[in-house]
């Protein structure tokens, strides 16, 4: 017999799997997938069995950072129920010297 709290997560859970969203963002691209892996899959593999990387391939994770919930984590971080991971692309501009251009237009 299932529990409040068991069935209030779903049956994803039940059989040994954990629900996950994988996300990514560009001004152009919004990209949120949710699935159900098995427990105990890496970061890396479940932004793989999102299928994110085959549909933009301009993401590449061997230079680009991960994360969960805001927070970096290692390719190698295992996943647990409802994780967030956020693909991050590199900044194009640095942010101190992007602050420092508006700060000296307003000066003028």
């Amino acid at each position: 017999m299932a529990t409040m709290s068991e069935s209030a997560t779903g049956a994803a859970s039940d059989a040994g799997q954990i629900r996950i969203q994988v996300c990514y963002a560009t001004p152009s691209i919004q990209a949120l997938k949710e699935l159900s892996v098995p427990a105990g899959t890496l970061l890396h593999d479940g932004i793989k069995r999102s299928g994110l990387l085959e549909e933009i391939r301009e993401i590449d994770l061997s230079c680009w950072r991960v994360g969960i919930y805001g927070k970096l984590k290692a390719l190698d971080t295992v996943l647990r129920d409802r994780d967030r991971i956020e693909i991050y692309r590199p900044l194009i501009a640095d942010p101190m010297e992007s602050r420092r251009k508006r700060a000296d237009k307003k000066a003028r």
